[in-house]
């Protein structure tokens, strides 16, 4: 099976890059499967009905989010109708929505979607490693492709994550951080991995944000909402996974970053 996965999404032109750029995408390497992060989708925060049909009219099959997946009140109910949504796993039981998804890829078979939350430098909670093992487990039998959304600050725990899963999960693949890495490699038990895909939206900015509002917040201390341009040079950051016919084992991952031009916006 081969699986596109491209890293959070941010904004509008993000979401505009998906509509813009995906397509070729699609016809230059083919996949079976199209996963995003969309937990930056709705203007840097949380996720929308309508924004989400924008990424899922542009192409992509499922969503995995993040620790802004409740930063839009219509989220709650959105996770509990739409199951091409997931939510981290390891938030307590009895929020919305779900933190595992099976879906069908066609002639390629089921694919298994888990996301998870990191701990280090974040929000608490509950732990991803055993709530890892036991999505894992949830999904044992089912699926011949697994891949693993770890959203998380710390390299080191995303890292920790996928030698915890090498050999019972087809991917672990890092977002969050909105900057590609380029540790991407496949383990020797056959678990792909890269610390994090990068982001989807606007360049000459600070993750995403109008660098004068972030570089003010660092001067004064003072709080200030953030905000994403709206325009200017763009980029869409992902990886290729490709995993084996039999079992869930990955065979390679590659990492892509796609530029487009456009008058810088501060």
């Amino acid at each position: 099976m081969r699986v596109l996965f491209i890293g959070d999404i941010v904004g509008r032109p993000g979401r505009r890059l998906m509509h813009d750029l995906l397509p070729g995408l699609r016809r230059e390497y083919m996949p079976d499967f199209i996963i995003a992060n969309g937990e930056n989708a709705a203007a840097g925060y949380g996720i929308t009905q309508s924004t989400a049909q924008e990424l899922f009219d542009a192409g992509v099959d499922c969503l995995t989010m993040g620790n802004h997946v409740w930063a839009q009140r219509e989220a709650h109910q959105l996770l509990d109708r739409d199951s091409r949504i997931v939510r981290p796993y390891n938030y307590p039981p009895g929020v919305p929505g779900t933190g595992v998804g099976v879906y069908e890829a066609g002639s390629a078979g089921s694919i298994g979607v888990i996301n998870l939350l990191g701990r280090v430098f974040m929000d608490p909670v509950d732990c991803p490693f055993r709530a890892a093992a036991e999505a894992v487990g949830r999904l044992a039998g089912q699926c011949n492709c697994i891949i693993v959304d770890m959203h998380a600050e710390a390299t080191s725990e995303k890292a920790a994550l996928a030698h915890y899963l090498d050999g019972q999960v087809t991917a672990v693949l890092g977002t969050h951080t909105h900057v590609q890495t380029a540790d991407e490699e496949v383990f020797a038990g056959g678990t792909a991995f890269i610390s994090d895909a990068g982001m989807t939206g606007p360049r000459h900015t600070i993750i995403g944000v109008k660098p004068a509002i972030v570089v003010r917040r660092f001067l004064t201390g003072l709080p200030a909402r953030f905000e994403v341009p709206t325009g200017g040079p763009a980029q869409m950051c992902g990886v290729v996974v490709d995993s084996e016919p039999q079992g869930v084992a990955a065979t390679s991952i590659r990492r892509f970053r796609v530029l487009t031009d456009g008058p810088a916006e501060v």
